[in-house]
């Protein structure tokens, strides 16, 4: 069996994880964890990148002490849209901004005085969401820090820098920017363009298994690992990996992908790129092998995230044990609302909007969690039942991946919501798309069907069939629409 590590980095937390595969298994152990703190600066949100370097390395000596000093090869994904800036020494111009910074307020609407929004649709498939890349650019534009930089790396593509001396930017993370055709999978040369964006500033495209250099000898000196030790370009948006991670069998699937986001969707063919699909904001983001993710963004656990923060760090398991006793659909909010995006205060955010729309209002813990779960299953209902007619694509089957799958009640609540029977796991899908695309770069597993063979063989899962009639869902989609 060969070893490999896979840097996961979500938006609270990184691990480095090690996979283990061999023709007819898949092993996959933590080596290391550590946080991700975003810190606010009198400039506003940032990333503190320095720290998620450290992490990385300490994770990779923790790798090599758990297989002797050797790994085959090291993938790293990561959350999308956001990048660093770099001098033309190759010197990172400040920390990179957090994508909830709140710089690209009203951005949009100057970009659509250029670009109409159907027609950025159009080019792009992208959905609106106020802090993709491309509004990012925009908000930057007259910055002495954009003026001076030479080139922008996404942030997987600048923790592969630091660890090579390599530049590129990976496929799957450049589909989110808004800024790539999802049909010809290259830059929209036009729309940046006419935006006055300068894609020279991006380093050459990569595809997932493409080489991406070898650790650096300072490198190897500090993590104990014997070299030489290849990097290789995984789907470095970890939504791109944990889709490739789905154990689906069945040609007919949806799949919801769970964290702090749920990625809700299905993986197309070919892009769709209609008017209905814009007003509906699904997105076209590129996947393995001439994919496309078509998917809706919810705000997902990030809700219950920042209660659980508000409330002092409470036992998960005794809320969920309490918000299971709560009345169903009592109350819901709509878990896309960018009100909820910023942190803080949520508690009473979803209590306002509650308030606010005649709703009972939720006012004990349980009560607050039970209409996050709620608003989450009917997200997850509104987004795959709309995704089936947009793309005139029938599904069986619901595949939860990701850290949603320990949350039992939430599963359940998504499979009476769906009318569909859920299939929830695995939970670390991110870090086991890493670790098959670097296998498959070395030949150890073949084309997409045969890694998701692969983990359906050896990944655990856990099926949840529907419960109940899914009118009731029916009407608390209609009254949340109503609103």
């Amino acid at each position: 069996m060969k070893a490999y590590a896979a840097v996961d980095l979500g938006a609270s937390s990184g691990r480095v994880m090690v996979g283990r595969v061999g023709p007819d298994s898949l092993e996959l152990a933590e080596a290391h964890r550590f946080p991700n703190r975003p810190v606010r600066t009198p400039d506003g949100l940032r990333w503190d990148i320095l720290a998620l370097h450290a992490g990385v390395l300490d994770g990779l000596r923790a790798a090599g002490a758990d297989t002797g000093g050797r790994v085959d090869s090291v993938g790293i994904d990561s959350w999308a849209v956001d990048y660093g800036l770099l001098d033309a020494d190759g010197a990172l111009l400040g920390n990179p901004v957090h994508y909830r910074d709140a710089r690209t307020e009203g951005v949009a609407e100057k970009v659509w005085a250029t670009v109409p929004a159907g027609e950025l649709y159009a080019a792009t498939g992208l959905q609106y969401a106020p802090f993709n890349t491309l509004y990012q650019l925009t908000a930057a534009r007259d910055s002495a820090q954009l003026a001076h930089a030479k080139r922008l790396l996404l942030i997987p593509d600048l923790l592969s820098y630091w660890l090579t001396g390599e530049q590129g930017t990976e496929l799957t993370n450049a589909s989110t920017t808004q800024l790539v055709d999802p049909r010809t999978r290259d830059w929209s040369y036009d729309i940046a363009s006419r935006l006055g964006i300068d894609l020279g500033m991006f380093a050459p495209l990569r595809q997932p298994g493409d080489p991406a250099g070898a650790l650096r000898a300072e490198v190897l000196e500090e993590t104990g690992l014997r070299g030489p030790v290849a990097v290789t370009a995984v789907g470095s948006h970890d939504t791109a990996s944990a889709v490739a991670a789905v154990p689906a069998v069945e040609e007919r699937f949806a799949y919801i992908c769970t964290g702090t986001w749920s990625l809700a969707g299905l993986e197309l063919d070919t892009p769709v790129l209609s008017e209905a699909s814009r007003a509906a904001n699904f997105t076209n983001e590129l996947g393995l092998d001439g994919t496309v993710r078509y998917l809706r963004n919810i705000m997902g656990l990030w809700l219950l995230q920042e209660c659980v923060r508000a409330w002092g760090e409470p036992e998960l398991g005794e809320l969920l044990r309490g918000a299971a006793r709560v009345p169903a659909l009592r109350s819901v909010v709509d878990a896309g609302d960018a009100a909820f995006l910023a942190p803080g205060r949520m508690p009473e955010r979803i209590a306002d909007a509650c308030r606010g729309s005649g709703q009972p209002v939720p006012e004990s813990r349980a009560e607050i969690t039970r209409c996050i779960l709620d608003s989450l299953a009917l997200a997850h209902r509104r987004a795959v039942n709309e995704a089936q007619v947009l793309a005139d694509r029938p599904v069986d089957v619901v595949h939860i991946v990701g850290g949603g799958t320990r949350n039992a009640l939430l599963c359940q609540l998504t499979a009476d919501a769906c009318g569909l029977p859920v299939a929830a796991g695995p939970t670390e899908a991110a870090a086991l798309g890493n670790v098959l695309v670097q296998a498959r770069a070395h030949g150890l597993v073949g084309d997409l069907a045969g890694m998701r063979g692969l983990l359906a063989r050896t990944q655990p899962s856990t099926r949840y069939e529907p419960q109940g009639d899914t009118a009731r869902w029916r009407a608390a989609e209609a009254r949340l629409a109503a609103r």
